[in-house]
C-alpha cells in the first residue's frame, strides 16, 4: 500500500535498454563506416542489412512509455 506522497524507487526499464544497447553493438561496424567514409548509399544499406535493429531503435520511445 503506498503512503500519499512517498515516491517510487526508479525503475529502470531493463528490456527496453538492453535491446537498445544489442541494436547500437549490432549497427556498430555500419556506424564506424558512416562516420569514417560518408555516402548517402551507405546509409541506404544500412537498413537493408539490419532491419531489426533500426525498427528497434524506431520504436524505443514506444517501448519506454509502455513500461512506465
Amino acid at each position: 500500500m503506498r503512503v500519499p506522497g512517498s515516491r517510487r524507487p526508479l525503475q529502470l526499464p531493463l528490456v527496453p535498454i538492453l535491446l537498445v544497447m544489442l541494436a547500437l553493438l549490432d549497427l556498430r561496424a555500419e556506424l564506424q563506416l558512416l562516420a569514417d567514409h560518408f555516402t548517402f548509399a551507405s546509409l541506404a544499406e544500412i537498413p537493408r542489412h539490419h532491419p531489426l535493429a533500426i525498427a528497434v531503435l524506431l520504436f524505443t520511445p514506444w517501448m519506454l512509455r509502455r513500461t512506465r
